[in-house]
């Protein structure tokens, strides 16, 4: 009898939040401008991404005096909306990213981020195949159409398309269910929170840190 199909992955696709980027300071920095305590902010936070809410939800438990909006215009706090910094990438990050590309990957960047994100992350010096944010792809994880818009990037069958990332309700079960390699990185509060240090049974690869992540794609199968 046949043994199974060797899949070949031919692809690397990261999620951004918690994945390539360390989301401490913006989260720290947001506590500061609404005059939150950060470790009150923070636990906060956390204990919504435990019980499944939606991370925006600390912002009107804590102040819902405060319109975000108006935050966000003014000109003393306008930084907040700049999401990403290149100083708030993960040590890991740009390695790996540069080691998957020397190992013949194709490697692409996309999340639930603003479109203004894609200008940092393309400033990497990573000869990247693409990158692309939920608001240019004009839909958001962890709809099934956002991981079909990676696959018709990139013109190659969902198998061969490996997608990391560190939420299993946005990343790894979404990725896996439209027939993506998923791959599980576990650092992050909602890695934590919804996996701690089990493996989710969706994920086909599990790193705790990305240096670990081209090993890991070598030896599986």
């Amino acid at each position: 009898m046949a043994g199974p199909l060797a899949v070949t992955v031919r692809a690397v696709v990261f999620d951004v939040g918690e994945t390539l980027v360390d989301e401490t300071r913006l989260w720290s920095a947001w506590a500061d401008a609404l005059g939150v305590p950060r470790l009150t902010f923070l636990a906060v936070l956390g204990g919504v991404i435990a019980r499944g809410g939606d991370h925006r939800e600390p912002f009107g438990l804590l102040r819902p005096d405060v319109d975000v909006e108006v935050v966000l215009r003014d000109p003393a706090t306008a930084h907040l909306a700049e999401v990403v910094r290149s100083e708030d990438l993960y040590p890991d990050a740009v390695p790996c990213l540069e080691a998957l590309v020397a190992l013949g990957y194709r490697v692409g960047i996309a999340g639930n981020q603003p479109s203004d994100t894609e200008a940092i992350l393309r400033g990497l010096g990573v000869p990247l195949a693409f990158v692309a944010s939920s608001a240019t792809f004009g839909v958001t994880k962890p709809d099934p159409a956002f991981f079909e818009r990676i696959g018709a990037q990139l013109g190659l069958p969902m198998g061969e398309i490996a997608y990391v990332g560190d939420r299993v309700d946005n990343d790894i079960r979404p990725a896996k269910e439209v027939g993506m390699v998923a791959a599980f990185v576990r650092r992050g509060p909602w890695a934590w929170l919804q996996a701690g240090r089990a493996d989710p049974p969706e994920a086909d690869i599990v790193v705790d840190s990305l240096a670990e992540l081209p090993d890991a794609l070598a030896r599986w199968r």
